[in-house]
């Protein structure tokens, strides 16, 4: 009768974290940064239809990188999650910090489970406040680690030198063309040290959760020439959409 074959728990467990960590690293980055206004997402990403960034709530917004399929149905049970919270109870019940905790506890438990492999994914959960200082952003790891990051984070791809590129970088109250930019430089940024690339709207998936807009809402997708105006630094376009409907407009809003 042959032995079974024993790896250890730890073994195990650093060969799915591994696993999990190559997958991931073989996509593009996310970038997610604060500024004076509210947080702003950048992704690398050229197509139109299949989302890195996405809105869960009225003031929380998901970010991801990895295999599509497993962050997507991530994203539906947060947004299902947020809907049966805000229904049962309130609208301002729903933070980002339940839904990270969430978002925690699934991952963690699919970690630890020899029946499936890890999901390759991670996360950025976050909300913007009435304030910057009440600004949230989670990153969630493939094994249901919590990391409560401030100001700026970088996932997936060549992420370790980006975020060093930006923590260098960023600062407080920064303006939303001065934050993109940033980002961008910080994407764009070669990790060998080689000459970095050049960046255009089409190749980018820009959103921002905006604590100005007099919406309830504070997601917005920046395409087109809006986002244009914002990569040439044109800061004016960073308004467009601020005020409120007139006339009849408004009363439809309203309803």
């Amino acid at each position: 009768m042959s032995t079974p074959f024993y790896v250890s728990p730890q073994q195990a467990m650093a060969d799915r974290a591994e696993y999990a960590r190559k997958g991931i690293a073989r996509g593009r980055s996310v970038v997610v940064l604060t500024y004076a206004d509210g947080i702003v997402f950048v992704a690398e990403n050229t197509s139109r239809a299949l989302h890195k960034v996405s809105e869960i709530y009225d003031r929380i917004a998901f970010a991801a990188v990895g295999r599509y399929n497993e962050f997507e149905n991530l994203r539906i049970g947060g947004v299902r999650y947020a809907d049966l919270r805000g229904y049962s109870y309130d609208r301002a019940d729903v933070n980002a910090r339940g839904l990270a905790n969430v978002y925690a506890q699934t991952l963690g438990t699919i970690f630890s489970s020899t029946g499936e492999k890890p999901y390759e994914v991670e996360l950025v959960v976050a909300e913007v406040g009435k304030t910057p200082g009440d600004d949230q952003i989670y990153r969630l790891t493939p094994d249901g680690s919590v990391v409560d990051e401030h100001g700026s984070v970088a996932v997936g791809g060549s992420s370790e030198s980006i975020a060093t590129y930006l923590e260098q970088r960023h600062e407080d109250g920064m303006s939303l063309t001065e934050a993109l930019k940033l980002a961008v430089d910080g994407l764009a940024r070669d990790p060998n040290g080689g000459a970095a690339r050049t960046l255009t709207p089409d190749q980018l998936e820009v959103a921002v959760l905006d604590r100005s807009r007099w919406q309830q809402r504070k997601f917005k997708r920046l395409l087109g020439t809006q986002l244009g105006r914002l990569l040439e630094g044109d800061a004016s376009a960073a308004s467009e959409d601020q005020e409120p409907p007139t006339g009849s407009a408004a009363a439809t809003e309203g309803e």
